[in-house]
């Protein structure tokens, strides 16, 4: 909102989005959507589309977190995981491509899990992978409609996120401070850290940045 754009949220948790629309003003268009339902994306759009009339900027956050043992992962956990973090997210810049304006920009939200091999993280890592590959090959795709596609890659990061991994207090500090020994930085990074790549990669000061990824993760991705 301090770079003057207008803004729109989608989520699924009504209590998260009216949390947000208070943070934001009430001049946000709040949006509630399914991430992992195709039908949503095309509704999204068209909401869009009229409110809007064309589109700026894309950032695609929307994802989950499930971490368990390969051994332990059934196909409707495979399936839901791969459905909110990559499905969802293609078919919305799918539904959006008419509205895009030229230039535009998307900023998919990747993770640094997609370069290491951190146990227990076999599906949420290749689901990232998959987004990091989608901002090399939409790139290549959409550049001569004046759309650059780039991704940011955070490491840890102090988000709600890690109270949903369903770990009760104890367990929920013993995993974190296990992740922030693997990070040099010695600590997580700040939201506001993420938001300011996001806002460079979305803005006209990265027109000649295409098809890139920013590792934001402490130098985690390092060792």
């Amino acid at each position: 909102m301090t770079e003057g754009a207008r803004i729109a949220i989608t989520g699924k948790d009504p209590a998260t989005l009216e949390k947000a629309r208070g943070e934001l003003g009430s001049d946000v268009l709040i949006l509630p959507s399914d991430a992992s339902d195709v039908a949503d994306q095309n509704r999204v759009a068209e909401i869009l589309r009229q409110k809007f009339g064309r589109l700026d900027i894309l950032f695609v956050n929307a994802g989950i977190v499930e971490l368990k043992p390969v051994e332990q992962w059934d196909e409707a956990a495979f399936d839901r995981s791969f459905a909110i973090n990559v499905k969802g997210p293609y078919f919305l810049v799918q539904a959006l491509l008419p509205i895009f304006a030229n230039p535009a920009s998307i900023v998919l939200n990747a993770s640094v899990n997609a370069h290491i091999g951190m146990p227990n993280t076999s599906v949420y890592g290749a689901t990232k992978a998959a987004l990091l590959s989608l901002a090399r090959t939409l790139s290549g795709e959409l550049i001569s409609r004046g759309i650059r596609v780039n991704a940011v890659s955070p490491g840890p990061t102090s988000t709600p996120l890690y109270s949903k991994l369903g770990l009760s207090e104890a367990d929920l500090k013993t995993v974190a401070a296990s992740i922030q020994s693997q990070v040099p930085a010695g600590r997580f990074g700040k939201p506001g850290e993420i938001a300011h790549a996001i806002v460079f990669l979305a803005s006209d000061e990265s027109a000649f940045t295409v098809g890139s990824e920013l590792l934001i993760d402490g130098g985690m991705s390092n060792l």
